[in-house]
Parts: C-alpha cells; sequence; structure tokens
C-alpha cells in the first residue's frame, strides 16, 4: 500500500514546530511496513502505527515500541536508513559489538547511543527501519509532527493502529504474497 508523500505532512495545519529546544520535543511517527513475508491475506493493504516517543529517547528505544506496535515476538537484528530517503543506506543506524557495526563498518552509528534528537529529524523527513535480515521486515518512518511538550502518560507509546500486524512467521502452509503476482 502506498504511504503518504512526505511532502503533504510539511502543508498539515499540526500544532508541530521543528525549532523546538530541549529533550522535551515529542515527535510523532507513522510507521508503515511496506515489505517482507506477508501472506495474501495483508497484502495490498495498508498496515501502520503511529508512535510517539521523546527526543532523549535513542534509536533502541525506537525499535522497541515499533517491535511492540506490530506484536512482535522474537528479537532479530535491526537498523534504521537514514540517508536521503528510507532506501538510501548511506546513513545507517545498528547495534555494535567491540565498537563496530552490522557490516563491520566504524561509521555506522550505534542506535543505543543515538537519541532521536540528535537525527535533526524534520515534519516531512522519511527514513527507513529494517527488522529481521532473515525475513527482511522493511518499514518507511514519516515524521508527522514534533511538539513542545509532551502530553499525559508515558513515552514513547503507540497511539494509532491501522490494519492488523502480520504475524512475523507466517505459518508454512499460508500463501506468501511474491513479487511475481
Amino acid at each position: 500500500m502506498a504511504k503518504k508523500n512526505t511532502a503533504d505532512h510539511r502543508k498539515s495545519k499540526s500544532k508541530s514546530n521543528t525549532s523546538v529546544k530541549g529533550s522535551d520535543k515529542v515527535y510523532t511517527l507513522d510507521v508503515y511496513l511496506i515489505g517482507g513475508p506477508v501472506t495474501k491475506e495483508f497484502a495490498g493493504k495498508e498496515i501502520s502505527r503511529r508512535v510517539q516517543i521523546k527526543g532523549n529517547r535513542t534509536l533502541k528505544d525506537l525499535h522497541r515500541i515499533i517491535f511492540k506496535a506490530y506484536d512482535r515476538w522474537e528479537e532479530h537484528l535491526y537498523e534504521f536508513i537514514l540517508g536521503k530517503g528510507p532506501y538510501d543506506r548511506s546513513e545507517i543506524y545498528s547495534l555494535h559489538v567491540d565498537g563496530k557495526g552490522f557490516e563491520d563498518d566504524e561509521k555506522e552509528g550505534d542506535v543505543t547511543k543515538t537519541t532521536i534528537e540528535s537525527l535533526g529529524l524534520r515534519v516531512g523527513r522519511a527514513f527507513g527501519y529494517r527488522f529481521d535480515f532473515g525475513d527482511d521486515w522493511l518499514h518507511q518512518i514519516n515524521v508527522v509532527a514534533i511538539a513542545a511538550h509532551p502530553g499525559n502518560g508515558k513515552y514513547p507509546k503507540i497511539i494509532k493502529r491501522v490494519g492488523e500486524s502480520p504475524p512475523q512467521y507466517p505459518d508454512i502452509d499460508d500463501d506468501l504474497e511474491t513479487e511475481e503476482e
């Protein structure tokens, strides 16, 4: 399912503010499922989650709330892709072991040390999130609002779900949607 054009979010009349200072900024993000081993039951349907996270939280925290929002239960490797768009791998953030990322590249950012605020995100920005490198669940994350003050409750949090979560591991007997179809 096509994602909303990020330019549409720039025209939004939301109460977002991209010049708010301090770590209390709250980022509202739409997380679209755009690829992975989905069965025909889920193919062609919009599946997205809207989450909110404070700017002082890390990319690891963002991973955890997305993991929960999509009802996943078994952890796998993951990365955030923050090049010029959700598919541009020129800027990657991943888990680090011995000071290096997945691709043995010291230039990769560390998800445990990188805060949301440090990314310099603006409303309308889109970036990628990839989970489980075997099944390759792909997501596009759109920044829809940045607010000065957090609302009530604990952050990060899930504020909207569109569509059911596909199973993390489809049954072998399920018909997988393939690119050939």
